[in-house]
């Protein structure tokens, strides 16, 4: 059950990763729409179709939105600063960076707030919501900051566990389970390094130096670590019940179809 529901809840990922994949394998130079055009239009395509069908509701898409804006923010500096490109032309695209890049950091968010919804999610104890703010706008701003100021990530690394490192993440597979969310989102981050090396092989966007025969550096999980809390305070927004007032499984009345508390 698990498998299943983190799958379900990993839906709007998987299938963008696979039209990754699949239109590397199949598209030819001369067509007359580009590759990262039709990724394009499939990833609206699909967030419409998700809408729809109610697979994922208005408040979670506007927070979705949240994360198209900050993230091709940070695709058009990180692009003009050198530290990855896409080789690739395309129509729908600013300043170098292609529109659908939006959609990946996206699918980041739809991930989150299914999971949190499917699995019944938890986060306690939660710390003060402005502490966790104030730590995601700080780690955005040295993704910035670092090309021109000393990188704090050490720092912010170590600010995570101070800051989250008596929160466990409580979800509902079948029974109730329990994990701390600093190893959720260290594991999380292997994952995304995982994905990101689909999209480095399918030569879909490379770091400075890289060929599509390399791996991406293992430094981007520390990086994918940390954009994670960001993602967190973002998704937050949308599921508050599960930080604000949220409580122990174990304290409140089980539903007719609970299974017993099992922590784990």
């Amino acid at each position: 059950m698990f498998t299943l529901k983190m799958g379900w809840s990993a839906l709007f990922g998987g299938l963008l990763l696979i039209a990754i994949i699949a239109s590397k394998a199949v598209w030819q130079p001369d067509w007359p729409v580009a590759r990262y055009d039709a990724l394009f239009i499939f990833a609206v395509a699909l967030q419409a179709l998700f809408l729809i069908f109610r697979l994922e509701s208005w408040a979670e898409a506007r927070v979705i939105l949240l994360f198209h804006l900050t993230g091709t923010a940070m695709e058009l500096f990180k692009t003009h600063a050198g530290s990855w490109s896409y080789p690739e032309a395309a129509l729908f695209r600013i300043a170098g960076v292609p529109l659908f890049s939006g959609f990946m950091y996206a699918s980041v968010g739809s991930f989150m707030a299914r999971a949190i919804r499917n699995f019944d999610t938890r986060f306690l104890p939660y710390p003060p919501f402005w502490v966790t703010v104030l730590l995601a706008v700080a780690i955005y701003v040295n993704f910035f900051a670092h090309h021109f100021l000393p990188d704090i990530r050490w720092f912010l690394f170590a600010a995570t566990v101070l800051v989250y490192g008596r929160t466990w993440i409580w979800f509902r597979p079948r029974g109730w389970y329990r994990m701390p969310l600093v190893l959720a989102a260290c594991l999380s981050s292997l994952f995304l390094w995982i994905a990101e090396n689909v999209g480095t092989r399918t030569g879909t966007w490379l770091y400075a130096g890289q060929t599509e025969a390399q791996l991406v550096s293992l430094s981007k999980v520390g990086s994918w670590y940390l954009l994670l809390f960001v993602s967190f305070v973002t998704v937050s927004i949308a599921a508050p019940r599960a930080i604000i007032g949220a409580r122990r499984p174990d304290e409140v009345p089980a539903s007719p179809i609970a299974e017993p508390h099992r922590q784990g």
